[in-house]
């Protein structure tokens, strides 16, 4: 009798993680507990899944620009990253929320996600031919 292997889907590739400007060297500076959350994530926007932990950010007119916002040891902690683009995830922006008063981002920081998006979109182009 022959034994039939379980048939298993095959398993999702991931598509890269590309960097926009500091955003990679923002990410590394923040505590350990914060990377791990962002980083689950970024894993499961690399798999073509939305995190429980991520949401789309105001402002961007669709969910394709989306925010994981940690809260850790009284500081939160924002990443901002782009699912756009069909062969790869841009993290936008990494940093940390200074003002206790609102929660809304604060506009310079929505300016600089808007031109790194814009960056990102030039760069996933040249990419795309350079493969």
């Amino acid at each position: 009798m022959k034994m039939q292997s379980p048939k298993t889907s095959p398993q999702p590739v991931p598509k890269p993680v590309r960097w926009v400007a500091s955003s990679k060297d923002d990410l590394s500076a923040f505590p350990n507990d914060v990377k791990t959350r962002v980083g689950g994530a970024l894993w499961d926007a690399q798999i073509g899944l939305k995190s429980p932990s991520a949401k789309p950010l105001k402002g961007f007119g669709d969910a394709g620009v989306l925010e994981v916002v940690v809260d850790f040891d009284g500081n939160t902690f924002r990443t901002v990253y782009t699912v756009r683009f069909a062969k790869a995830v841009y993290v936008l922006h990494a940093f940390q929320k200074k003002s206790r008063r609102a929660i809304a981002t604060p506009k310079s920081d929505l300016d600089l996600i808007e031109t790194r998006l814009s960056r990102a979109e030039e760069d996933y182009k040249a990419w795309l031919k350079s493969r």
